[in-house]
């Protein structure tokens, strides 16, 4: 069998193997989740016309365009984040900013990377996995505000009559409203993620503090027992 100092040095380069390779993971798809954000804000395709609809169009967040009902379907587009009061609905101006939000904080996650070189790991993984959190609360919030506003007038002149809030009528959901929920999944996985590896991180910590701090005490003990004897020989002597 293997001496406990050797078995633990195994251990020890083992663990931090593993740590290191899930840890590479985790930031590469804190990436993924940034770029989908990015993509989630900008584009204007969260919902959209259909074979039914009497105009051609699409909507995002804050940024739409809609046709004029001729057969060559041509789009008008509007809107602009930056003309906040271009955006046709309340509820779009709110889940825009939502989404804003989520934006940033996983941004900010990212720039926290270069805190594992400054600061304690488990620390770092803490606080990206709070941001990763309420980025997912954030997305979740956009998406369910998003829909409220479905009643504006020109969706309603898009979509037919039958649209109201949390009814699309002849209109359907588009790719972009459906990469921001898979983004909210990811989000959450990446935030349980982090608590585990963060958690793991604090852990094994504290375990090899307490085997630095029993090192010096047996190593004490032995000089006692040494000294001990060297003095019980010398009475004898």
């Amino acid at each position: 069998m293997l001496p406990s100092q050797d078995a633990s040095k195994i251990y020890h380069d083992n663990y931090m193997r593993n740590s290191r390779a899930i840890g590479v993971l985790w930031a590469i798809f804190t990436i993924c989740l940034a770029i989908i954000n990015v993509v989630v804000f900008f584009q204007p395709y969260w919902i959209g016309d259909s074979i039914s609809t009497p105009h051609a169009g699409y909507f995002g967040l804050f940024h739409y365009c809609v046709g004029n009902g001729n057969s060559n379907r041509e789009l008008t587009c509007q809107g602009s984040f930056s003309e906040f009061s271009s955006i046709p609905s309340g509820a779009f101006k709110a889940a825009s900013l939502f989404v804003l939000m989520s934006m940033v904080l996983i941004v900010t996650c990212i720039g926290c990377f270069a805190l594992f070189f400054f600061c304690n790991t488990a620390t770092v993984y803490k606080t990206c996995a709070w941001m990763q959190l309420l980025c997912a609360v954030s997305l979740v919030l956009g998406c369910i505000i998003f829909p409220n506003g479905w009643d504006a007038e020109i969706i309603r002149d898009m979509c037919g009559e039958d649209t109201g809030r949390y009814t699309l009528g002849n209109c359907s959901v588009r790719w972009a409203y459906i990469l921001a929920i898979v983004g909210i999944l990811d989000a959450l996985i990446l935030s349980f993620l982090a608590f585990v590896l963060g958690n793991r991180q604090g852990d094994f910590l504290q375990e090899e503090q307490r085997v630095e701090n029993k090192a010096p005490s047996r190593l004490l003990s032995s000089d006692g027992r040494t000294s001990s004897r060297l003095l019980s020989s010398d009475r004898w002597n």
